[in-house]
């Protein structure tokens, strides 16, 4: 049996003001945007349209989810985006006003900085060395 991970969610207090930073920031494609009416929507992206796995915006709707808004792993990156070019989509980023922690630096692994989003959840942007 072929398992994957379909979608990770994280939890925003706009749906609209995350598909805005993500799709206009962070250079992220929007895949879906489903309105179900009472407030359902199902919102989607991703670092490109042929993505295995997606992001899905769940509003928080209420007061404990609000408290976790922007701290879904505390203070360590939550999620890792890899990229072919660490340094161009960091300039490019850094220049839509995207908060990063330093610069792109060479690690063992590749070449790595980690920024964070528009709710302060940090991701690490990463560039494989091919190991």
């Amino acid at each position: 049996m072929a398992k994957k991970i379909g979608h990770i969610t994280i939890l925003v207090r706009d749906y609209d003001e995350a598909i805005k930073y993500y799709t206009e920031n962070l250079g992220f494609a929007l895949l879906s945007d489903n309105n179900f009416g009472n407030g359902m929507r199902w919102v989607s992206v991703a670092p490109s349209k042929d993505s295995a796995t997606a992001i899905v915006f769940v509003q928080a709707d209420t007061d404990e989810k609000a408290e976790r808004v922007g701290s879904q792993a505390a203070d360590h990156v939550f999620l890792v985006i890899e990229t072919n070019d660490c340094r161009r989509d960091y300039q490019n980023m850094k220049s839509k006003g995207v908060q990063f922690y330093g610069e792109p630096k060479e690690v063992p692994w590749g070449i790595e900085v980690v920024f964070e989003d528009l709710y302060g959840n940090r991701f690490d942007l990463l560039q494989h060395n091919g190991l």
